[in-house]
């Protein structure tokens, strides 16, 4: 089987979905903006490089000739800003995979909640808006507190909470280069991940993790030392609405083979609210994460996936498993960590990965990358122990730069 994968070199998880198809038997075309290096080529059969994987008819064009006189079988896209383009390739090349039409419900957010909630579904109240006249039209009939962010944007990127008139004048002026945005009501509790792989749109593996706090308080919050714990027991009581609230939404946005990455709430009187949802992995670690509550190899198995439509992976769910990401206090290079010391030796055991950065590394722009200056990851079968790790890891913790 050949396929063509869009963008195998960024975002850096990509190179690892490059492997899990070259590992499943299959010949790997890469498409992407820039050059590959000696070990990302070994998973590749060939490779082209183009100016913008962002101007769509001029990578289809540049596509559709260097694949003059040969064939593929797949075209897929792992990253948010290319599943749409991915699809029209796929329509253009009559190739497998979910239409056009179909992705664009994963993509738009308004037409996403409009087909949500014609299946009966709660979702936040919302307006699709493109002028100050629109938002003030959607303010008036949603009320505050609300959610503005970009119709089509991934992650948190250009989101902002609107809890006054004062907060809507502040905002604007930030929002002048989004085309299209979605304002909607503002959901109150706690908030959680619904991650799949899903065979014809059903899922043959699950994972809900929780936000600590929820992600807009995560991206608007420099002090604030983010954790997400996936969840050991799908079970509970508290957990399985969101996850029969997902498996809804799979059905009612038509999804195909692949990964899936949705957010859904909790709100203090116990209603469960469809957030969004996207028809790719979750960043941020999130397959990590689930790698490690289950050690596997979901890259490889979603490969398996997308190219034989099975899994062959075992679902036992092992551990509940934290990444806690650490944000400097100060400017410029990282110059000591405290307590670090501390927390390997009470609990190195369940520590699994650590990609703090050390003394001479310059600081990351945290508004850029949740990533920020590196993360602790740690696991644990009790869901108490999980926690308590993860919040002595946010708490006591803490790197310096000067």
């Amino acid at each position: 089987m050949r396929v063509l994968f869009l963008s195998p070199r960024y975002p850096p998880e990509m190179r690892q979905f490059t492997r899990g198809l070259a590992e499943v038997g299959v010949e790997v075309l890469g498409v992407g903006d820039g050059s590959p290096d000696p070990e990302l080529r070994r998973y590749l059969s060939a490779y082209l490089e183009v100016p913008s994987l962002f101007d769509e008819d001029d990578l289809i064009a540049r596509v559709h000739a260097w694949l003059r006189g040969h064939s593929v079988d797949r075209i897929l896209a792992n990253w948010e800003p290319l599943v749409m383009v991915a699809a029209r390739m796929r329509e253009k090349f009559g190739l497998p995979g979910m239409s056009v039409d179909t992705v664009r419900g994963f993509r738009d957010k308004q037409l996403m909640k409009d087909r949500v909630a014609a299946a009966g579904l709660r979702v936040p109240r919302a307006h699709r808006v493109r002028s100050i006249k629109d938002v003030a039209s959607a303010i008036e009939q949603i009320g505050y507190p609300a959610i503005i962010k970009p119709i089509s944007g991934a992650g948190s990127a250009d989101t902002y909470k609107l809890e006054s008139a004062k907060d809507l004048e502040r905002v604007l002026p930030q929002m002048h280069h989004v085309e299209e945005a979605i304002c909607e009501e503002f959901i109150s509790g706690e908030e959680y991940t619904y991650d799949t792989v899903a065979i014809d749109g059903v899922p043959v593996l699950e994972n809900v993790t929780q936000y600590l706090p929820n992600a807009l308080e995560m991206r608007s919050n420099e002090w604030i030392s983010p954790i997400m714990l996936s969840v050991r027991d799908l079970e509970q009581p508290h957990i399985r609405p969101g996850l029969e609230l997902g498996r809804q939404v799979l059905t009612a946005l038509g999804m195909g083979d692949g990964m899936t990455h949705m957010e859904w709430f909790r709100t203090p009187a116990g209603e469960i609210v469809f957030g969004e949802i996207a028809c790719r992995p979750g960043g941020a670690c999130v397959v990590d994460m689930m790698n490690y509550t289950n050690d596997i190899d979901l890259f490889r198995e979603w490969a398996r996936v997308v190219t034989h439509r099975r899994f062959d992976a075992p679902t036992e769910r092992k551990y509940n498993v934290g990444i806690v990401f650490k944000r400097a206090q100060g400017h410029g290079r990282i110059r000591r960590i405290a307590g670090l010391t501390e927390f390997y030796d009470r609990y190195r055991e369940h520590i699994v990965e650590d990609t703090l950065l050390r003394p001479g590394s310059p600081r990351r722009d945290w508004k850029a990358t949740l990533l920020s200056d590196g993360y602790l990851v740690i696991r644990h079968p009790s869901w108490d122990a999980a926690c308590a790790m993860a919040s002595e890891a946010a708490t006591s913790v803490h790197l310096y730069a000067s």
